[in-house]
Protein backbone atom coordinates (compact mmCIF):
# COMPACT_ATOMS: atom_id res chain seq x y z
CA UNK A 1 0.00 0.00 0.00
CA UNK A 2 1.28 3.77 -0.69
CA UNK A 3 2.46 5.60 2.14
CA UNK A 4 0.35 8.33 1.87
CA UNK A 5 -2.93 5.56 1.26
CA UNK A 6 -1.60 4.11 4.87
CA UNK A 7 -1.46 7.20 6.47
CA UNK A 8 -4.74 8.24 5.28
CA UNK A 9 -6.16 4.93 6.67
CA UNK A 10 -4.43 5.41 10.03
CA UNK A 11 -5.68 8.84 10.50
CA UNK A 12 -9.51 7.43 10.37
CA UNK A 13 -8.62 4.52 12.43
CA UNK A 14 -7.08 6.51 15.03
CA UNK A 15 -9.51 9.21 15.49
CA UNK A 16 -12.06 6.25 15.75
CA UNK A 17 -9.94 4.84 18.25
CA UNK A 18 -9.70 8.38 20.22
CA UNK A 19 -12.97 8.88 20.09
CA UNK A 20 -13.63 6.00 21.70
CA UNK A 21 -11.11 6.27 24.75
CA UNK A 22 -13.30 7.91 26.95
CA UNK A 23 -15.35 4.47 26.73
CA UNK A 24 -12.64 2.18 27.31
CA UNK A 25 -11.47 3.88 30.21
CA UNK A 26 -15.68 4.02 31.45
CA UNK A 27 -15.62 0.68 30.87
CA UNK A 28 -12.82 -0.62 33.23
CA UNK A 29 -12.35 -0.55 36.77
CA UNK A 30 -11.75 2.73 38.59
CA UNK A 31 -8.28 2.85 40.04
CA UNK A 32 -8.03 3.97 43.51
CA UNK A 33 -5.68 6.12 44.68
CA UNK A 34 -2.77 4.81 46.25
CA UNK A 35 -2.61 4.65 50.08
CA UNK A 36 -0.14 4.87 53.04
CA UNK A 37 2.60 1.69 52.81
CA UNK A 38 1.54 1.09 49.23
CA UNK A 39 4.56 -0.48 47.51
CA UNK A 40 3.58 0.12 43.35
CA UNK A 41 5.52 -1.96 40.85
CA UNK A 42 5.35 -0.52 37.81
CA UNK A 43 6.63 -2.94 35.31
CA UNK A 44 7.42 -2.86 31.56
CA UNK A 45 9.71 -1.99 28.61
CA UNK A 46 12.25 1.00 27.80
CA UNK A 47 9.57 3.25 28.17
CA UNK A 48 9.16 2.18 31.48
CA UNK A 49 12.91 2.02 31.72
CA UNK A 50 12.98 5.59 31.26
CA UNK A 51 11.92 6.15 34.68
CA UNK A 52 9.58 9.53 34.55
CA UNK A 53 6.06 8.70 33.92
CA UNK A 54 6.40 6.73 37.37
CA UNK A 55 8.99 9.62 38.87
CA UNK A 56 6.13 12.33 37.94
CA UNK A 57 3.46 9.99 39.60
CA UNK A 58 5.18 9.32 42.83
CA UNK A 59 6.51 13.40 43.06
CA UNK A 60 2.77 14.09 42.73
CA UNK A 61 2.32 11.96 46.11
CA UNK A 62 5.75 13.20 47.60
CA UNK A 63 3.85 16.85 47.03
CA UNK A 64 0.19 16.86 47.70
CA UNK A 65 -0.16 13.92 50.53
CA UNK A 66 3.42 14.57 51.96
CA UNK A 67 1.95 12.24 55.06
CA UNK A 68 0.70 9.61 52.84
CA UNK A 69 4.33 7.55 52.41
CA UNK A 70 4.18 5.00 49.95
CA UNK A 71 7.25 3.19 47.75
CA UNK A 72 7.22 3.49 43.81
CA UNK A 73 9.38 0.49 41.93
CA UNK A 74 10.59 1.08 38.43
CA UNK A 75 10.37 -2.63 36.97
CA UNK A 76 11.13 -1.51 33.48
CA UNK A 77 13.59 -3.51 31.02
CA UNK A 78 14.22 -1.82 27.56
CA UNK A 79 13.28 -4.28 24.99
CA UNK A 80 10.75 -6.04 26.57
CA UNK A 81 7.30 -7.52 25.58
CA UNK A 82 4.76 -10.03 27.39
CA UNK A 83 7.28 -12.94 26.46
CA UNK A 84 10.29 -11.51 28.34
CA UNK A 85 7.95 -10.32 31.52
CA UNK A 86 6.84 -12.98 32.24
CA UNK A 87 10.30 -14.90 32.38
CA UNK A 88 11.75 -12.28 35.00
CA UNK A 89 8.30 -12.24 37.26
CA UNK A 90 9.45 -14.23 39.86
CA UNK A 91 12.80 -12.47 40.08
CA UNK A 92 12.65 -8.98 39.36
CA UNK A 93 8.67 -8.33 40.38
CA UNK A 94 7.17 -10.65 43.14
CA UNK A 95 10.45 -10.46 44.67
CA UNK A 96 9.88 -6.99 45.77
CA UNK A 97 6.23 -7.76 47.41
CA UNK A 98 4.66 -4.97 45.88
CA UNK A 99 1.27 -4.47 46.86
CA UNK A 100 0.06 -3.22 43.41
CA UNK A 101 1.76 -4.46 40.35
CA UNK A 102 0.79 -1.83 37.04
CA UNK A 103 1.97 -3.75 33.98
CA UNK A 104 2.39 -1.60 30.53
CA UNK A 105 3.73 -3.23 27.49
CA UNK A 106 2.70 -3.47 24.10
CA UNK A 107 5.11 -1.27 21.98
CA UNK A 108 7.81 -4.09 21.16
CA UNK A 109 5.28 -6.86 21.36
CA UNK A 110 3.60 -5.05 18.41
CA UNK A 111 6.78 -5.51 16.02
CA UNK A 112 8.59 -3.11 14.00
CA UNK A 113 11.22 -3.87 10.70
CA UNK A 114 8.77 -6.92 10.30
CA UNK A 115 5.74 -5.21 8.80
CA UNK A 116 8.30 -3.38 6.07
CA UNK A 117 9.21 -7.45 5.12
CA UNK A 118 5.40 -8.66 4.41
CA UNK A 119 2.05 -8.26 4.60
CA UNK A 120 1.33 -5.55 7.49
CA UNK A 121 -2.05 -7.08 8.41
CA UNK A 122 -0.91 -10.38 8.72
CA UNK A 123 2.39 -9.42 10.32
CA UNK A 124 0.29 -7.53 12.95
CA UNK A 125 -2.00 -10.41 13.53
CA UNK A 126 0.84 -12.37 13.92
CA UNK A 127 2.09 -10.35 16.79
CA UNK A 128 -0.82 -9.75 18.52
CA UNK A 129 -1.38 -13.85 18.87
CA UNK A 130 2.14 -13.94 20.48
CA UNK A 131 1.70 -11.45 22.97
CA UNK A 132 -1.48 -12.75 23.73
CA UNK A 133 -0.25 -16.36 24.39
CA UNK A 134 2.29 -15.04 26.61
CA UNK A 135 -0.56 -12.26 28.31
CA UNK A 136 -2.20 -15.40 29.11
CA UNK A 137 0.65 -16.83 31.09
CA UNK A 138 1.08 -14.15 32.77
CA UNK A 139 -2.77 -13.12 33.97
CA UNK A 140 -2.70 -16.75 35.69
CA UNK A 141 0.50 -15.93 37.70
CA UNK A 142 -1.09 -12.55 38.38
CA UNK A 143 -4.54 -14.06 39.67
CA UNK A 144 -1.93 -16.24 41.99
CA UNK A 145 -0.01 -13.15 43.58
CA UNK A 146 -1.62 -11.25 46.54
CA UNK A 147 -1.48 -7.84 44.77
CA UNK A 148 -3.73 -5.42 43.51
CA UNK A 149 -3.34 -5.15 39.49
CA UNK A 150 -3.57 -2.33 37.58
CA UNK A 151 -3.63 -2.76 33.21
CA UNK A 152 -1.85 0.04 31.02
CA UNK A 153 -1.72 0.74 27.74
CA UNK A 154 1.41 1.63 25.99
CA UNK A 155 1.65 4.94 24.67
CA UNK A 156 1.01 5.74 21.04
CA UNK A 157 3.52 4.77 18.39
CA UNK A 158 3.27 8.13 16.24
CA UNK A 159 2.19 6.64 12.57
CA UNK A 160 1.12 10.22 11.63
CA UNK A 161 4.03 12.34 12.48
CA UNK A 162 5.79 14.13 9.38
CA UNK A 163 9.07 12.09 9.76
CA UNK A 164 10.77 10.15 7.60
CA UNK A 165 12.11 7.94 10.24
CA UNK A 166 10.76 4.28 11.66
CA UNK A 167 7.83 4.19 9.65
CA UNK A 168 6.19 1.10 10.04
CA UNK A 169 2.53 0.99 8.36
CA UNK A 170 0.05 -0.37 10.52
CA UNK A 171 1.64 -0.82 13.56
CA UNK A 172 -0.53 1.31 15.36
CA UNK A 173 -3.44 -0.62 14.49
CA UNK A 174 -2.18 -3.74 16.02
CA UNK A 175 -0.94 -1.90 19.01
CA UNK A 176 -4.36 -0.76 19.58
CA UNK A 177 -5.82 -4.69 19.41
CA UNK A 178 -3.05 -5.51 21.91
CA UNK A 179 -5.27 -2.79 23.96
CA UNK A 180 -8.00 -4.45 23.89
CA UNK A 181 -7.26 -7.43 25.06
CA UNK A 182 -5.61 -5.61 28.08
CA UNK A 183 -8.44 -3.81 28.68
CA UNK A 184 -10.57 -7.01 28.33
CA UNK A 185 -8.64 -8.56 30.74
CA UNK A 186 -8.94 -5.96 33.37
CA UNK A 187 -12.57 -5.88 33.02
CA UNK A 188 -13.15 -9.81 33.53
CA UNK A 189 -10.14 -9.94 36.77
CA UNK A 190 -11.62 -6.60 38.09
CA UNK A 191 -8.28 -4.98 37.64
CA UNK A 192 -7.80 -1.54 37.03
CA UNK A 193 -6.87 0.01 33.88
CA UNK A 194 -5.48 2.79 32.46
CA UNK A 195 -5.77 4.04 28.78
CA UNK A 196 -2.64 5.80 27.58
CA UNK A 197 -2.97 5.28 23.85
CA UNK A 198 -6.10 6.36 23.11
CA UNK A 199 -5.70 9.78 24.83
CA UNK A 200 -2.32 10.38 23.31
CA UNK A 201 -3.16 9.62 19.77
CA UNK A 202 -6.50 12.14 20.37
CA UNK A 203 -3.98 14.94 21.68
CA UNK A 204 -1.63 14.03 18.81
CA UNK A 205 -4.52 14.00 15.72
CA UNK A 206 -5.21 17.54 17.31
CA UNK A 207 -1.61 19.15 17.85
CA UNK A 208 -0.82 17.87 14.20
CA UNK A 209 -3.74 19.89 12.49
CA UNK A 210 -1.94 22.54 13.63
CA UNK A 211 1.75 21.35 13.27
CA UNK A 212 2.72 18.45 11.29
CA UNK A 213 5.69 17.71 13.22
CA UNK A 214 4.30 17.65 16.41
CA UNK A 215 4.80 14.38 18.47
CA UNK A 216 4.39 13.22 22.03
CA UNK A 217 7.26 10.74 21.40
CA UNK A 218 10.81 11.27 19.87
CA UNK A 219 12.71 11.18 16.33
CA UNK A 220 12.25 7.46 16.44
CA UNK A 221 7.77 7.87 16.84
CA UNK A 222 8.58 5.38 20.09
CA UNK A 223 9.92 6.57 22.92
CA UNK A 224 8.45 9.78 24.64
CA UNK A 225 10.28 12.51 26.20
CA UNK A 226 9.90 14.38 29.40
CA UNK A 227 7.01 16.11 28.08
CA UNK A 228 5.25 12.47 27.04
CA UNK A 229 6.16 11.55 30.07
CA UNK A 230 4.39 13.98 32.16
CA UNK A 231 0.97 13.71 29.95
CA UNK A 232 1.02 9.58 30.54
CA UNK A 233 1.81 10.66 34.37
CA UNK A 234 -1.26 13.13 34.55
CA UNK A 235 -3.26 10.46 32.84
CA UNK A 236 -3.09 8.01 35.66
CA UNK A 237 -3.40 10.63 37.77
CA UNK A 238 -6.81 11.55 36.50
CA UNK A 239 -8.00 7.97 36.40
CA UNK A 240 -7.30 7.96 40.08
CA UNK A 241 -9.49 10.34 40.70
CA UNK A 242 -6.58 13.64 41.11
CA UNK A 243 -8.45 16.01 39.08
CA UNK A 244 -10.30 18.76 41.42
CA UNK A 245 -8.12 18.00 44.34
CA UNK A 246 -6.34 21.66 45.07
CA UNK A 247 -3.12 22.03 46.87
CA UNK A 248 -5.24 24.57 48.71
CA UNK A 249 -8.10 27.06 47.90
CA UNK A 250 -8.41 30.38 50.20
CA UNK A 251 -11.25 33.04 49.95
CA UNK A 252 -11.52 35.84 52.36
CA UNK A 253 -13.48 38.70 52.13
CA UNK A 254 -11.78 41.86 53.23
CA UNK A 255 -14.79 44.00 54.15
CA UNK A 256 -16.28 41.44 56.00
CA UNK A 257 -13.34 40.36 58.00
CA UNK A 258 -14.21 36.78 57.15
CA UNK A 259 -12.36 33.74 55.92
CA UNK A 260 -15.27 32.27 53.29
CA UNK A 261 -13.06 29.26 52.28
CA UNK A 262 -9.90 27.08 53.37
CA UNK A 263 -9.68 24.04 51.49
CA UNK A 264 -6.99 21.45 52.08
CA UNK A 265 -5.55 24.37 54.44
CA UNK A 266 -5.24 25.74 57.81
CA UNK A 267 -5.92 29.93 58.35
CA UNK A 268 -5.20 31.95 61.30
CA UNK A 269 -4.54 34.82 62.75
CA UNK A 270 -6.54 37.12 60.16
CA UNK A 271 -6.83 40.85 60.70
CA UNK A 272 -8.19 42.77 57.81
CA UNK A 273 -9.37 45.80 56.23
CA UNK A 274 -10.27 47.38 52.76
CA UNK A 275 -6.15 48.23 52.50
CA UNK A 276 -4.73 45.37 53.90
CA UNK A 277 -5.70 41.10 54.75
CA UNK A 278 -3.23 39.43 56.87
CA UNK A 279 -2.67 35.61 58.19
CA UNK A 280 -1.16 32.46 58.79
CA UNK A 281 -1.33 29.94 56.09
CA UNK A 282 -0.99 26.05 56.55
CA UNK A 283 -1.53 23.81 53.73
CA UNK A 284 -1.31 20.29 53.08
CA UNK A 285 0.20 20.27 50.16
CA UNK A 286 2.84 21.71 48.35
CA UNK A 287 2.70 22.64 44.61
CA UNK A 288 3.77 20.72 41.57
CA UNK A 289 6.67 22.51 40.14
CA UNK A 290 7.42 22.11 36.47
CA UNK A 291 11.11 20.65 35.02
CA UNK A 292 12.20 22.77 32.37
CA UNK A 293 15.50 21.03 31.53
CA UNK A 294 15.40 18.31 28.69
CA UNK A 295 16.54 15.38 30.42
CA UNK A 296 16.05 12.22 27.86
CA UNK A 297 18.90 11.21 25.35
CA UNK A 298 18.31 12.48 22.15
CA UNK A 299 14.76 13.72 23.36
CA UNK A 300 14.65 17.94 23.60
CA UNK A 301 11.39 18.23 24.92
CA UNK A 302 10.90 19.88 28.11
CA UNK A 303 8.29 18.17 30.74
CA UNK A 304 6.82 22.31 30.92
CA UNK A 305 5.87 21.51 27.03
CA UNK A 306 2.91 19.47 28.05
CA UNK A 307 1.37 22.02 29.04
CA UNK A 308 -0.11 23.46 26.38
CA UNK A 309 -1.71 19.91 25.79
CA UNK A 310 -3.10 18.85 29.12
CA UNK A 311 -5.11 20.98 31.66
CA UNK A 312 -2.70 19.95 34.56
CA UNK A 313 -2.11 22.84 36.60
CA UNK A 314 -5.99 23.86 36.16
CA UNK A 315 -6.72 20.58 37.13
CA UNK A 316 -4.67 19.45 39.72
CA UNK A 317 -1.98 22.41 40.52
CA UNK A 318 -4.45 24.79 42.09
CA UNK A 319 -3.10 26.88 44.93
CA UNK A 320 -5.46 29.56 45.19
CA UNK A 321 -5.56 33.17 47.33
CA UNK A 322 -8.60 34.76 46.19
CA UNK A 323 -8.99 38.12 47.97
CA UNK A 324 -12.67 39.98 47.65
CA UNK A 325 -13.33 43.36 49.25
CA UNK A 326 -10.71 45.00 48.85
CA UNK A 327 -10.06 48.78 47.97
CA UNK A 328 -9.72 49.69 44.37
CA UNK A 329 -6.20 49.46 43.41
CA UNK A 330 -2.74 47.52 43.24
CA UNK A 331 -1.69 45.51 45.81
CA UNK A 332 1.14 43.49 46.43
CA UNK A 333 1.08 39.59 47.83
CA UNK A 334 4.47 38.90 50.30
CA UNK A 335 5.00 35.60 52.20
CA UNK A 336 7.05 35.40 55.00
CA UNK A 337 8.29 38.76 54.10
CA UNK A 338 9.00 38.16 50.81
CA UNK A 339 7.25 40.28 48.45
CA UNK A 340 5.56 37.47 45.93
CA UNK A 341 3.77 39.94 43.19
CA UNK A 342 1.35 42.52 43.02
CA UNK A 343 -1.65 42.24 41.29
CA UNK A 344 -5.04 44.41 41.49
CA UNK A 345 -8.44 44.29 43.59
CA UNK A 346 -10.03 42.77 40.71
CA UNK A 347 -7.58 40.73 39.80
CA UNK A 348 -7.08 39.21 43.70
CA UNK A 349 -10.85 39.38 43.74
CA UNK A 350 -10.91 36.76 41.05
CA UNK A 351 -8.19 34.36 42.54
CA UNK A 352 -3.98 33.99 42.08
CA UNK A 353 -2.80 30.44 41.35
CA UNK A 354 0.00 30.71 43.83
CA UNK A 355 1.18 27.48 42.33
CA UNK A 356 2.64 29.07 39.25
CA UNK A 357 4.70 31.26 40.92
CA UNK A 358 8.19 30.43 41.20
CA UNK A 359 9.41 32.79 44.04
CA UNK A 360 7.16 31.40 46.46
CA UNK A 361 8.66 29.74 49.96
CA UNK A 362 6.21 26.57 49.07
CA UNK A 363 7.31 26.56 45.74
CA UNK A 364 11.17 26.28 46.87
CA UNK A 365 10.67 23.82 49.25
CA UNK A 366 8.50 21.88 46.35
CA UNK A 367 11.92 21.90 44.22
CA UNK A 368 14.27 20.83 46.73
CA UNK A 369 11.38 17.80 46.55
CA UNK A 370 11.65 17.43 42.64
CA UNK A 371 15.69 17.99 43.08
CA UNK A 372 15.74 14.70 45.65
CA UNK A 373 13.41 12.56 43.73
CA UNK A 374 15.98 13.20 40.79
CA UNK A 375 18.63 12.20 42.90
CA UNK A 376 16.65 9.09 44.01
CA UNK A 377 16.06 8.49 39.87
CA UNK A 378 19.61 8.47 38.79
CA UNK A 379 20.66 6.14 41.32
CA UNK A 380 18.11 3.58 40.31
CA UNK A 381 18.52 3.87 37.00
CA UNK A 382 21.83 2.51 37.59
CA UNK A 383 20.38 -0.87 38.91
CA UNK A 384 17.93 -0.80 35.71
CA UNK A 385 21.11 -0.98 33.89
CA UNK A 386 22.10 -3.96 35.96
CA UNK A 387 18.94 -5.61 35.92
CA UNK A 388 18.91 -5.11 31.75
CA UNK A 389 22.22 -6.73 31.33
CA UNK A 390 20.62 -10.05 33.40
CA UNK A 391 17.94 -10.53 31.92
CA UNK A 392 18.79 -9.43 28.53
CA UNK A 393 22.26 -9.96 27.75
CA UNK A 394 23.67 -12.22 30.44
CA UNK A 395 21.11 -14.46 30.61
CA UNK A 396 21.41 -15.77 27.10
CA UNK A 397 24.42 -17.18 27.23
CA UNK A 398 24.48 -18.41 30.54
CA UNK A 399 25.96 -16.56 33.22
CA UNK A 400 22.52 -14.57 34.52
CA UNK A 401 24.16 -13.38 37.97
CA UNK A 402 27.33 -14.80 37.39
CA UNK A 403 28.81 -10.88 38.16
CA UNK A 404 32.39 -12.63 37.55
CA UNK A 405 35.51 -12.03 35.73
CA UNK A 406 34.03 -14.03 32.83
CA UNK A 407 30.80 -11.95 32.82
CA UNK A 408 32.86 -8.80 32.36
CA UNK A 409 35.11 -10.07 29.90
CA UNK A 410 32.64 -10.87 27.80
CA UNK A 411 31.05 -7.53 27.81
CA UNK A 412 34.08 -6.30 26.74
CA UNK A 413 34.31 -7.78 23.61
CA UNK A 414 30.35 -7.46 22.98
CA UNK A 415 30.43 -3.95 23.62
CA UNK A 416 31.60 -2.62 20.62
CA UNK A 417 29.25 -4.32 18.84
CA UNK A 418 26.50 -4.06 20.64
CA UNK A 419 25.39 -0.15 21.33
CA UNK A 420 23.15 -1.87 23.97
CA UNK A 421 25.75 -3.90 25.99
CA UNK A 422 27.94 -1.04 25.50
CA UNK A 423 26.12 1.99 27.24
CA UNK A 424 25.71 -0.30 29.98
CA UNK A 425 29.28 -1.59 30.52
CA UNK A 426 31.08 1.24 32.68
CA UNK A 427 28.06 0.87 35.15
CA UNK A 428 28.10 -3.12 35.58
CA UNK A 429 32.09 -2.37 36.57
CA UNK A 430 30.96 -1.06 39.57
CA UNK A 431 26.97 -2.61 39.52
CA UNK A 432 28.68 -6.47 39.29
CA UNK A 433 29.47 -6.03 43.36
CA UNK A 434 26.78 -6.56 45.68
CA UNK A 435 28.00 -3.85 48.08
CA UNK A 436 27.83 -1.69 45.63
CA UNK A 437 24.24 -2.14 44.76
CA UNK A 438 23.42 -1.97 48.35
CA UNK A 439 25.29 1.28 48.52
CA UNK A 440 22.75 2.64 45.83
CA UNK A 441 19.85 0.81 47.14
CA UNK A 442 20.53 2.64 51.01
CA UNK A 443 21.20 5.45 49.46
CA UNK A 444 18.03 5.67 47.65
CA UNK A 445 16.33 5.00 50.93
CA UNK A 446 18.02 7.57 52.47
CA UNK A 447 16.87 10.09 50.01
CA UNK A 448 13.42 9.01 50.69
CA UNK A 449 13.77 9.32 54.01
CA UNK A 450 14.61 12.64 53.58
CA UNK A 451 11.96 13.89 50.55
CA UNK A 452 9.71 12.99 53.59
CA UNK A 453 10.86 15.20 56.21
CA UNK A 454 11.39 18.42 53.56
CA UNK A 455 7.53 17.93 52.16
CA UNK A 456 5.91 18.13 55.40
CA UNK A 457 3.29 21.55 55.34
CA UNK A 458 5.28 24.44 57.00
CA UNK A 459 2.92 27.50 58.48
CA UNK A 460 3.55 31.01 56.23
CA UNK A 461 2.49 34.80 56.82
CA UNK A 462 0.86 35.47 53.70
CA UNK A 463 0.39 39.83 53.54
CA UNK A 464 -1.65 41.19 50.95
CA UNK A 465 -0.93 44.76 50.71
CA UNK A 466 -2.44 48.17 49.12
CA UNK A 467 0.72 50.00 47.16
Amino acid sequence: MHKKKILTFFKKAALSLAASSASLICAAQTVRPFHPNDKVAFVGNSITEQGYYESYIWLYYMLHYPSRRITIYNVGIGGDAAKNILARLDDDVFSRKPTIICLDFGMNDSGYFEYLQGNPDSVGRAKVKASKSYFDQIEKRFRAFPAEKIMITTSLYDETVKNPKNYYPKKSVYIDSIAAFQQRAAIANRWGFVDFLHPMTAITLREQKKDSTFTLTGNDRIHPGNQGHFVMAYLFLKQQGMAGKPVADVLIDAARKKIERSENCQLTALTSSSDEVRFDYLANSLPFPQDTIPRLWDNPHRQTEALSVIPFNEEMNREMLTVKGLGAGDYTVSIDGHLIGKWSNSQLAEGINLALQTNTPQYEQAMSVLWLNEERMGLESKLRAYYWLQFDYFNDIGLKYADNERAMDSLNVTAPKNWFVGSKKDNYRAARYPAVRASWQKQMDLLVDEIYQVNQPRKHTIVVKRG
